[in-house]
């Protein structure tokens, strides 16, 4: 739990606190340009690095882990640095790490660099959206929020792999990392000119190093296995198998530990005692799921299947960010001007992402970037409306003194549901092709006509292209198995598409059960709490009222008529009342307790 206390009052003039809001934006840019440099420079690095793919899965798992672990860890920075200090450090530091990557071609350097970046993007993007809500009030946060997510969800969605391939086709993949470096200056700039919240400190707590030790174990077996689960062919892998098991019995000893810490710990267990943040926290999961994993799929399908270069597969998703943005902005307005509240929007948002991957499920080889904008445009629009409503759901109930745990914890299941999806749909359409293809190849035999006379035009064009009669028909034959494999590719992705509409076919019923399951155990549970607090308003004006008469100052009952004389019997109850009243309205609290007789003649006049 963060020991941030309360903001000390600023009065920021409008161009600092633009100017603070627009260095937030940068500096989540540059992790946004990090965090996806290897999706499409992936084949350009291994042939400048000369490393073989399991080396270069290194520079991939290096940056995740350490984000993972960045984001737990930012709260206690925070919680020892002043916010604004922190995210320019931690920009810096991206800036830098940035620079020196894109001047060497050293695969250990690069795994290292990697680290770093990974680290420096998981501080400062906590701090950045922590930073913010310390520095505005609640009832501007949806267009902060919409701002904020410009850069750190729609950024990495959609521009950043538009500006990467351009990069790629036109320079190198050097230039990517070199894209951080003036982006990370400008944005330290922005953030040191403008004044940034400052909240009074207190002496931070110990840091549970032991805590620290057992997730950032769990969050690497984990970042591990679903990063290269489907390359080993899952738990068929020895290796595989082993990291699941050290990361479950990490897992489980972190969360026995920390119920143990007491409060203490690293994770702020408070925060799953508000219903919003529960709900909000299982969403992301959910969220990041559907977000990385149709960022996936769609550009692997333009390369794989369309023959796409890494430009026009990342200006396939560029137009999507457009309509990404205007959902952002009109979910921000109805939250903010309308006071809509922000689960109205989510179902929306569900309805159009499973609209979207229906629609790209009917995707052909014959398909073009026409064919899928309208589903892609559509994906765009019901994810701002999904992002922004979780986001404010998430934090708006959390106070100052763990809302940043709560950001790095959300952070954390939004990052884990997208390499679970990403991992779950590159097992799919692995597994996908190789079955199609073997169920499309068992319907091919040379005896079948249509086989026979397709291999016979095939090998009759090549001939008179002049290719000598057995080559010809060696090539016909593997023409057709190149075909057969392109359907089963088409068709395996067309499936990923749908897997992907039906997570929330199934994922949403089981919200809605889950939020009513919070919302009647958060009302019975604050039902108990008033009931508890009207018994001790009554046991303490029992004790102001008839304090020498209790031999245990702990009795929750009102006395009885055998505790009294006859005489005082029937002024029990109005006394009861009018003390309860008194406390109620706050009239009885800190008051020195009367003399015996002037409590007895006031007896007298009561009575």
């Amino acid at each position: 739990m963060s020991t941030v206390a309360a903001v000390a009052p600023r009065r920021a003039t409008p161009i600092s606190a633009a100017l603070l809001v627009a260095g937030i934006v940068l500096a989540t840019l540059t992790e946004a340009i990090a965090s996806t440099v290897l999706s499409l420079g992936r084949g350009d690095i291994i042939g400048d690095t000369y490393a073989t793919p399991d080396e270069f899965a290194w520079l991939d798992i290096g940056y995740t882990t350490l984000k993972l672990i960045g984001f737990i860890a930012a709260a206690a920075l925070i919680d020892r640095i002043e916010p604004r200090r922190l995210v320019i450090g931690a920009t810096l530091v991206m800036g830098l790490a940035c620079g020196l990557a894109a001047m060497t071609a050293r695969l250990e350097l690069l795994v290292a660099l990697r680290i770093v970046q990974g680290f420096a993007g998981g501080v400062l993007l906590v701090g950045g959206q922590a930073m913010l809500f310390l520095a505005y009030p609640r009832s501007r946060q949806p267009i902060l929020q919409a701002l904020f997510a410009m850069g750190s969800v729609v950024a990495p969605a959609t521009i950043a792999p538009a500006l990467q391939g351009w990069l790629i086709d036109s320079q190198s993949w050097t230039w990517i990392f070199f894209s951080v470096v003036p982006l990370a200056l400008v944005a330290a700039g922005l953030l040191l000119i403008a004044d940034g919240p400052m909240p009074e400190r207190t002496a931070p707590r110990r840091f549970d190093w032991i805590g620290f030790a057992l997730i950032a174990v769990t969050l690497f077996c984990a970042t591990y296995v679903l990063s290269q689960g489907s390359r080993w062919d899952w738990f068929e892998e020895p290796r595989i198998l082993w990291l699941t098991v050290i990361g479950i019995a990490a897992l489980l000893t972190f969360l026995g530990q920390q119920l143990l810490a007491r409060g203490q710990g690293l994770i702020d267990v408070t925060l799953f005692g508000s219903e919003d943040f529960c709900f909000a926290f299982i969403v992301s999961f959910v969220a990041g799921a559907a977000l990385f994993g149709s960022a996936f799929l769609i550009p692997a399908f333009a390369v794989s299947v369309l023959a796409f270069t890494p430009t026009d597969a990342g200006q396939l998703l560029l137009p999507s960010g457009a309509l990404f943005i205007g959902a952002l902005l009109i979910a921000a307005y109805l939250m903010q001007v309308r006071r809509v509240p922000p689960v109205a929007t989510v179902p929306f948002g569900i309805l159009l992402i499973m609209a979207a991957m229906w629609m790209l499920s009917g995707s052909t080889s014959d398909s073009g970037a026409d064919d899928m904008m309208a589903a892609i445009l559509l994906r765009g629009f019901g994810l701002g409306l999904l992002f922004l409503s979780i986001t404010l759901i998430a934090f708006g109930q959390l106070d100052r003194r763990n809302r940043a745990a709560g950001i790095g914890l959300f952070n954390t299941g939004r990052q884990l549901g997208g390499l679970i999806g990403v991992a779950a749909l590159q097992t799919l359409i692995d597994h996908g092709v190789v079955a199609n293809g073997a169920v499309l190849g068992a319907n091919l035999s040379a005896g079948q006509p249509a086989v026979v006379e397709r291999l016979a035009a095939t090998t009759a064009m090549l001939t008179a292209k002049g290719m000598d009669a057995a080559a010809a028909a060696r090539a016909a034959a593997g023409l057709i198995g190149r075909a057969v494999t392109g359907q089963s590719t088409v068709i395996a992705f067309d499936t990923a598409f749908n897997a992907v509409a039906l997570l929330f076919v199934i994922a949403a019923p089981l919200l809605v059960a889950i939020k009513i399951g919070l919302s009647r155990y958060a009302k019975a549970r604050a039902a108990r709490r008033r009931e508890a607090k009207a018994s001790q308003q009554e046991n303490r004006a029992v004790r102001l009222l008839y304090g020498e008469h209790f031999s245990d100052p702990g009795v929750h009952t009102w006395p009885c008529a055998g505790d009294y004389d006859p005489v005082l019997v029937p002024h029990i109850a109005p006394r009861k009342q009018f003390a309860t009243q008194l406390l109620s309205t706050g009239r009885m609290g800190n008051e020195h307790q009367p003399s015996h007789p002037d409590r007895a003649n006031a007896d007298r006049r009561q009575s």
